[in-house]
């Protein structure tokens, strides 16, 4: 496939790896921070590529995963009242809330909906005048440019029964508060192209000037990763801590003005929750006043819910890079994709949901370290870091 395969070229990739293997000369460990990352490299076997001073920390950008269990329950409230349409994309309705998740609602007569575009919620909207209908709005900087819009043209046409649950998130501030994390062991960040693309570059400088870490911004093919892991190494390195964007085909240091000015317009910048990690200043944004009657916490007054998470769940500490999926006792045991304990096994995006499906046949035993941490020890190569034979790469 044009366009695609280019980012995939085993050759390229091999160039790649040796120089990344003749740059490092101690051990280093990055946080890919988005779960579209993630998957990447559990998908191609890059981890397990990479040369073994080398770890990558899974990080928290998996939007249906950071999504906090409140603000599940209170969708899951909403969804139950009468003449209410949920509307949702299609991932969110496994995510399990306190007790339940929106299928079981649905099973219980809740009219809940998946949508492909908020733009089909407002549809539905329009054509149900007698109907409150509400769409979950969650994700970072690159899902809610299309919601704050969605918003703009409800206010626009005067569709008085559509409001959106908001539940968006921002990237930097969740960089900073990881890296104020006394456990924190990340040293250099591989930050979301998607996410820049849309916001740009500027927040970024003041992030690695303050806590003296490398970022580079990075795309979701395997050259992609591999480039965005050379360029953080060599500023590791050299003891540079530097923005850089390996990902121009895609991302400006403006990014879009567009989208920025509709978020301005819709929301503004507020703390938000995230689940497994708990609040964050600044990390997220709601409707500004001028919207506030398109807001369904509002409009439902949906206060009060008492949320319960699964003691046994320990997807906060994968959120936060602290532990691996595979080192969870329940991981592929009492926590699958069809019996989910929490949002990083059920989601596209999620951590877990990787190892699951690229991970879980390779030898690794649940809730045991995999031999990566051991490989660290060693300044031999592993055969599978040496060759990329055996690597959907090859």
């Amino acid at each position: 496939m044009k366009y695609i395969d280019e980012f995939q070229n085993p050759d390229l990739a091999r160039r790649l790896l040796d120089e990344i293997r003749a740059a490092v000369t101690r051990p280093w460990a990055l946080m890919e921070v988005c779960g579209g990352q993630t998957h990447s490299i559990i998908r191609h076997g890059i981890d397990q590529l990479l040369p073994p001073e080398i770890e990558l920390i899974h990080g928290p950008g998996c939007p249906v995963c950071v999504t906090p269990l409140e603000m599940i329950d209170k969708a899951l409230e909403i969804a139950m009242r009468p003449g209410v349409i949920f509307c949702s994309f299609g991932d969110m309705l496994r995510v399990p809330g306190t007790g339940r998740d929106l299928f079981q609602v649905r099973g219980q007569g809740g009219d809940v909906r998946v949508v492909y575009s908020p733009l089909d919620a407002l549809r539905i909207a329009e054509e149900n005048p007698e109907r409150e209908v509400v769409f979950f709005g969650i994700g970072f900087e690159t899902t809610a440019p299309p919601n704050a819009m969605t918003v703009h043209q409800a206010r626009k046409r005067n569709i008085r029964n559509f409001s959106l649950l908001v539940s968006h998130v921002r990237v930097p501030p969740a960089i900073d508060a990881i890296m104020r994390s006394p456990d924190c062991r990340v040293q250099g960040f591989l930050a979301a192209g998607h996410v820049c693309s849309v916001m740009g570059t500027a927040e970024y400088p003041d992030l690695a000037r303050r806590h003296r870490v490398p970022i580079v911004v990075t795309g979701f093919e395997p050259l992609d990763v591999l480039e965005g892991v050379r360029r953080t190494v060599l500023q590791l390195e050299r003891g540079e801590h530097t923005v850089e964007n390996a990902y121009q085909r895609a991302v400006t240091a403006e990014g879009n003005p567009a989208a920025q000015a509709m978020l301005s317009d819709v929301f503004e910048i507020t703390d938000r929750a995230w689940r497994g990690i708990g609040a964050i200043p600044d990390s997220g944004w709601r409707l500004s006043e001028r919207y506030r009657d398109h807001d369904a916490e509002y409009r439902f007054s949906v206060e009060g819910i008492d949320t319960r998470e699964p003691a046994e769940c320990r997807s906060g500490e994968v959120l936060q890079g602290l532990l691996k999926p595979n080192e969870c006792e329940a991981f592929g045991t009492t926590c699958t994709p069809r019996s989910p304990l929490g949002a990083t096994m059920v989601s596209s995006e999620g951590a877990c949901a990787a190892y699951y499906l690229y991970r879980r046949l390779d030898g690794a035993t649940p809730g045991r370290r995999p031999a990566a941490s051991a490989r660290m020890t060693s300044g031999t190569p592993s055969p599978a870091t040496a060759s990329l034979e055996g690597s959907p790469l090859a």
